[in-house]
């Protein structure tokens, strides 16, 4: 009994690994491919492991939401936007170090910041006290009284940023597809 716990409890964790590299490694191919198709490829790949990783906590709502949703509807939207908008002649990277630069170095150290914190407190042990967790938790029910009580007006401001998005791809992809007055007379 105890070999089939041990075995069934090493195999959780060799999926956790796999998955926590999946997910590493897709969120690096996200950010490391010039080709915005390919990235949006790699960003699939990370919302599965994000996925499988949501099944491990015993999460399965939470993951079937993170593949339909996300992995589904959402990276459709992002494919179609980039398929419609096409490939972008500029680098925005060349040059001296512009706003993105600093911008992302600074995240890099709010995130190491905020692992740093985590670590410290969990060796403190300030984070090893639980909390009793009734049955409903994380059931279908109580998530949507969750979306439709307490955080509507988040749900609500998602659903509109999603739409500015489509739009704005549809903008994009129009501006895109004009011709320049130079390229028609040659």
């Amino acid at each position: 009994m105890i070999a089939a716990y041990s075995a069934g409890g090493t195999l959780v964790w060799i999926v956790w690994v796999v998955a926590g590299c999946a997910c590493i490694g897709s969120a690096v191919a996200v950010i490391s491919f010039s080709n915005p198709f390919y990235s949006a490829l790699a960003l699939i790949g990370n919302l599965g492991s994000l996925a499988v990783l949501y099944l491990l906590l015993s999460a399965e709502f939470v993951a079937a939401a993170q593949v339909l949703v996300y992995a589904g509807a959402v990276m459709v939207m992002f494919l179609f936007v980039i398929a419609y908008v096409g490939p972008r002649l500029e680098a925005p990277w060349e040059g001296a170090p512009a706003w993105q630069t600093i911008a992302a170095v600074l995240a890099a150290g709010a995130i190491f910041l905020e692992i740093i914190v985590v670590i410290a407190l969990k060796a403190g042990g300030r984070l090893a006290h639980s909390d009793h967790v009734n049955r409903t938790f994380g059931t279908p029910a109580w998530i949507g009284r969750l979306f439709l009580t307490d955080h509507l007006l988040a749900f609500e401001i998602t659903s509109i940023v999603l739409l500015i998005a489509a739009v704005g791809g549809v903008v994009l992809g129009s501006h895109a597809r004009r011709r320049d007055p130079q390229e028609v007379r040659a």
